[in-house]
């Protein structure tokens, strides 16, 4: 699954390096091997400080700006990962994405943030949301950074094409055992037309929540406030 991410963000514009961070633990050996296979640059940090780990991975190709993508995302557009970046220059923004106000499909997730930005969020972010899911911290201070929210002309929020439960793995195999054979590029155009001639696909899916994760770990936030305060 990881193959087929990298295969479709190598194709983006903009981009001048691809790293994989990922942890140090066992179980994310084979992924380092992978990242070797593929003649991809991979970094081992923390496995629960993901903030920590992303900011360390950055720091060592002292980047102005950075990319973020997820990599739960097999079906992460390339075309829409150029078009986030340049929207994000244009716009000077410190923190652009299409996330803020959801309007693509769970999984064609983009983030795009000043390398400075990071800096100050693995400085002082503290809340177990804030240091697991990395931006929160920016995205949540719109008094201090300058947000862009990039969003979809039609509303595709309700679509979910990330992984993250057996039902998500199930719907992208489907779409992967009918596109790629043909199309290996194949785009986010033809995905939504092959969805909308096999309309049961959509409903695969469709009862798992979106941010699930971060939801989890703001519970965190408020454990934490209430032990704090006893």
């Amino acid at each position: 699954m990881l193959t087929r991410q990298i295969e479709r963000v190598r194709r983006a514009r903009l981009l001048d390096e691809l790293v994989v961070a990922t942890s140090q633990d066992a179980s994310d050996d084979p992924i380092a091997e992978l990242c070797g296979a593929l003649g991809v640059h991979c970094f081992r940090g923390s496995l629960d400080d993901v903030l920590d780990r992303f900011h360390s991975a950055a720091r060592l190709y002292s980047p102005k700006h950075i990319v973020r993508l997820t990599g739960d995302c097999p079906l992460a557009d390339p075309e829409l990962i150029g078009r986030i970046v340049e929207f994000y220059l244009a716009g000077a923004y410190d923190y652009a994405s299409n996330t803020i106000t959801p309007s693509f499909p769970d999984g064609l997730d983009v983030e795009v943030f000043r390398m400075a930005c990071l800096v100050q969020a693995w400085e002082e972010a503290k809340l177990p949301s804030h240091r697991e899911h990395v931006t929160p911290f920016l995205y949540e201070n719109p008094r201090r950074f300058r947000l862009g929210s990039f969003r979809c002309a039609t509303d595709l929020s309700s679509l979910r094409w990330t992984v993250d439960e057996p039902a998500d793995f199930d719907l992208v195999t489907r779409i992967y055992e009918a596109l790629y054979p043909e199309r290996p590029e194949f785009s986010t155009a033809d995905i939504l037309a092959y969805l909308d001639a096999h309309p049961e696909m959509k409903s695969l899916n469709k009862h798992i929540a979106r941010n699930e994760g971060l939801e989890k770990s703001q519970q965190d936030d408020l454990a934490l406030f209430q032990k704090s305060q006893a």
